[in-house]
Order: C-alpha cells, then sequence, then structure tokens
C-alpha cells in the first residue's frame, strides 16, 4: 500500500508567529494537501520559563487567519514528558550519555572548545569527570544530560550509509561527530529540541519534515537518534529563509514583526498567504528563490 503523507508544523508558543513562521506552515500544509496527505499541528511548549497560553491562542488565530487547517488533534509536548524519559532513560542504560554540570559561561570560556557546523562544540569537559566525582556532583548539582557522540556513533557501527534525503539538497551523509556531545536533557527542560523533535516525529508518523535551511545542521544529530533509537527516517525539505529587507533573517528575539501586527496594520491573512505562494513577501521583506 502507498504510504500517505503526513507533515506537520511545529512552533513554540514563546512569541507571536512572524512571516517566516507563515512562510513555512504554508509549504508543510500544502506539500501535504498536494498529495491527499496529513497536516499536523504541535505545540513545543516544553521550554517552562518562556512558553505562554495566550501564544498558543496566538498560533491558532495566526493560523486560521491564512487559511490553513490541521488534521487531528493538537498534541502538546508538554503532554508527552514520559516518552522523552523514556528515550534518555534507554540511552543512559546503553551508556551513551553522561551528566554535564557546566553552565554557558564555563564552556564559553573554555579555551577548548572547537567549532563546528552549528557553533561551538561541547569540549568534553563533564565526560572526562572521576566517576566518584561524578555521582556525588548529580546529587547536589543542577545537570544536563549529554550524548557521547563516539560512543553512539560506534553503537551504530559508525556512519558509514548514515545518510538522509532532502528533496532539495539530496542525500546528504550524516556527520554527528562533528556536532560533538550535544544536549538531550536540559536543566531547565525535561528534553533538547533535538530529542524530542526526534521522538515525536516518529510517534506522530510524520513522513516528510518541512523546515528551515536553518535546522539543516540538527539534522545531522537526529539522524544518529533515530538509528539509536530505531526510528523511522523521513524526507526531508529544508526551505531558504524568507528576510527582512537587509537580508537578515526573521526571529523573535530579534524583535521580527508579527502576523498579528500586520493583521492590525490591514493585511488580509487569505491575501497574505496567496501572496507567499506566488513567490511575493510584503513591502520590507524578501522571499528566497523558488
Amino acid at each position: 500500500m502507498p504510504v500517505v503523507m503526513v507533515t506537520r508544523f511545529a512552533p513554540s508558543p514563546t512569541g507571536a508567529l512572524h512571516l517566516g513562521h507563515a512562510f513555512s506552515a504554508i509549504q508543510a500544509h500544502d506539500r501535504a494537501r498536494r498529495e491527499g496527505g496529513t497536516f499536523l499541528l504541535r505545540i513545543e511548549d516544553i521550554d517552562g520559563t518562556r512558553s505562554r497560553p495566550e501564544h498558543v491562542q496566538g498560533i491558532f488565530d495566526d493560523l486560521a487567519r491564512l487559511g490553513l487547517t490541521w488534521d487531528g488533534p493538537v498534541i502538546f509536548q508538554s503532554a508527552r514528558l514520559a516518552a522523552y524519559e523514556l528515550a534518555l532513560s534507554q540511552l543512559r542504560e546503553r551508556g551513551l550519555l553522561y551528566p554535564c554540570f557546566c553552565t554557558r559561561a564555563d564552556i564559553a570560556a573554555s579555551s577548548t572548545a572547537p567549532h563546528g557546523p552549528a557553533g561551538t562544540v561541547y569540549p568534553g569537559t563533564c565526560r572526562l569527570l572521576d566517576p566518584a566525582i561524578r555521582q556525588a556532583r548529580l546529587a547536589t548539582e543542577p545537570h544536563a544530560w549529554r550524548i557521547d557522540m563516539v560512543r553512539a556513533v560506534a553503537a551504530i557501527g559508525g556512519v558509514e550509509g548514515l545518510v538522509w534525503r532532502d528533496e532539495l539538497a539530496g542525500v546528504v551523509p550524516a556527520d554527528p561527530l562533528a556536532h560533538g556531545d550535544v544536549v538531550l536533557g536540559r536543566k531547565d527542560a525535561p528534553a533538547s529540541y533535538h530529542l524530542a523533535v526526534t521522538v515525536d516525529d516518529a510517534a506522530q508518523g510524520v513522513t516528510h519534515i518541512v523546515r528551515g535551511v536553518d535546522l539543516f545542521e540538527a539534522t545531522h544529530v537526529h539522524r544518529v537518534l533515530q538509528a539509536l533509537l530505531d526510528l523511522p527516517v523521513p524526507v526531508y525539505r529544508h526551505h531558504a529563509l524568507l528576510t527582512d529587507a537587509a537580508g537578515n533573517r526573521l526571529a523573535k528575539r530579534h524583535g521580527a514583526p508579527s502576523l498579528a501586527s500586520l493583521y492590525a496594520a490591514g493585511q488580509d491573512g487569505s491575501v497574505l498567504a496567496a501572496m507567499l505562494r506566488r513567490g511575493q513577501a510584503p513591502p520590507g521583506f524578501a522571499l528566497p528563490p523558488a
């Protein structure tokens, strides 16, 4: 039987959606609709210090004004904490995780921290801790859980044949070692983006992941997690990013204008969606080449 295409849009309710979110959501939505498939909405709300209920409602309202509809119930990551803990437990039992007590300042100050495709690579400080010291610190200090990437790659028999298919980039060999010992269990949240998104996409049967090219490098990490946890490998489509007139990618933390502000200024949501589908953008924004 042919596989039914399943795509998803998975925003975090840590701020209002902006035009870049609309661009990505429309692509994921339309990709499924063209194939008679399923389009899911997932709310990635496990960042307890920044997620806000009003932003969840804002996501629903913004997508509705764009004319986008989703299939089935909305999934909230905050309801899936047991699934993340199960995945972490499986990896811990295999000796593939270790606790990390370092702060961001500690890592930034380290003279041994190398740089990889996605920025600073963790230098492995806590991986080298004496086991007795590690155990004592576990009882009293906040800690994250990092994957020992060298052991992880060895556990799957190496990276030969570890690839994913991207509809725009072709077949991509995965290179998780270049990303180092990334965090899978955060100090301030039950799971990192890497772990939660990989587990959730598999659980929801997502067959095609449509997301921005800013997450391309993260896929190297997601691919090794799929291999370790025996999860299916979706097809990816990492699209180019919508930018402002100066060429800067839109981001919440950089104060990108929200969709709600565009609507308040008189922009009709359905007209905006049609414009984005035609490869056009409102004044002050630029769409990437098709």
